[in-house]
């Protein structure tokens, strides 16, 4: 496959991915995965709301799969879903939900909506975690809002265990955007230090010989007149 038909696969594939998101709906769907498989196309949508998306009898899930096969010429997609078992862990969950807070109670509430979902997140157990909103908040200028709390990386190989999304939110006064970086409790930390009682015994033994440190040079030197 060259590179021009690999350019246009991941572009249908990004369509593909946008127009069932856009089919369910903003704050229903967090991340839409597709596997290829000999049998079929495998459609995998993860949401914090599966009842909603699936529908009664599964009639959502019937015109999602109808709606993939007539538009992107798909011969077998499959349709699954996987639930969120933790939304607050979730950004993009995060995002939507104030993405549509905003929309409904207004950008003068931003301030309201932002830290509630700041300490939901780390009430759940989060490591750390860091909202910013852009938009006229709540002046007629534009302006950026940063809440943050707890730990949260930037940079090397342990900001990957980050996940952050956004989102765009339609308000009266003009468009809001948000971002939201999330670091999760299972997160693989390299420089992540446990403190237990092993680490405080050792700390205290280095301790007692950077105070003490003529303590063994004096055992060790003999005295005058004796015999080695």
């Amino acid at each position: 496959m060259d590179e021009k038909n690999i350019v246009k696969f991941k572009k249908e594939e990004f369509s593909m991915k946008e127009k069932i998101k856009d089919e369910i709906g903003k704050g229903k769907v967090s991340k839409v995965k597709i596997e290829y498989t000999p049998v079929g196309e495998r459609i995998i949508i993860s949401t914090n709301k599966p009842g909603l998306v699936i529908g009664r009898g599964g009639e959502r899930i019937e015109q999602i799969t109808n709606m993939i096969r007539n538009k992107f010429k798909l011969e077998n997609p499959h349709v699954e879903i996987e639930e969120i078992k933790n939304p607050d862990f979730d950004s993009r969950v995060v995002a939507d939900e104030l993405a549509l807070g905003l929309e409904r109670f207004g950008p003068l509430k931003f301030k309201v909506l932002a830290y509630r979902a700041l300490q939901r997140i780390m009430k759940a157990g989060a490591l750390g975690a860091e909202i910013r909103l852009t938009g006229k908040l709540p002046s007629s200028r534009a302006k950026s809002w940063r809440f943050a709390q707890g730990y949260l990386k930037k940079a090397g190989d342990s900001a990957n265990a980050v996940d952050r999304a956004k989102a765009v939110s339609n308000t009266k006064p003009g468009v809001v955007g948000i971002k939201v970086s999330i670091l999760p409790p299972d997160a693989l930390l390299k420089d992540r230090i446990k403190v237990d009682e092993k680490l405080i015994a050792k700390l205290k033994k280095n301790a007692e010989r950077v105070d003490n440190p003529l303590k063994k040079s004096k055992k060790s030197t003999p005295k005058k007149g004796s015999k080695k």
